[in-house]
């Protein structure tokens, strides 16, 4: 191939990483802000119910700091898998039919 061909090719990739990248900063970044929000206000939830100080407040940040990282590591994952198809890999379909003899 030439290079004028390959040029767009490699825009186009460059683009649907960068289309992905946000997509997945937004979506972890968002998340992260909700599960502490909401560890927050249940812990000052419980506290006023109970009439503790701040042992709940206290307890649900730190719980929810294991939670975040999950829920992180499961978007991150999940969004990647949508977007990722690797040069060279084919899809499930394509797969079956090479396995059946016909081209891609």
């Amino acid at each position: 191939m030439s290079q004028t061909s390959e040029q767009p090719d490699k825009k186009t990739a460059l683009r649907s990483f960068n289309v992905v990248l946000a997509a997945v900063t937004g979506s972890v970044g968002c998340l992260t802000i909700v599960i502490i929000l909401v560890a927050f206000l249940a812990g000052r939830w419980l506290d006023n119910q109970f009439g503790s100080d701040a042992l709940f407040t206290v307890v649900l940040m730190v719980a929810s700091v294991p939670v975040t990282l999950v829920v992180m590591f499961w978007v991150v994952r999940t969004i990647t898998s949508r977007f990722a198809k690797l040069p060279g890999q084919n899809s499930k379909e394509a797969e079956e039919g090479i396995e059946r003899g016909k081209t891609p």
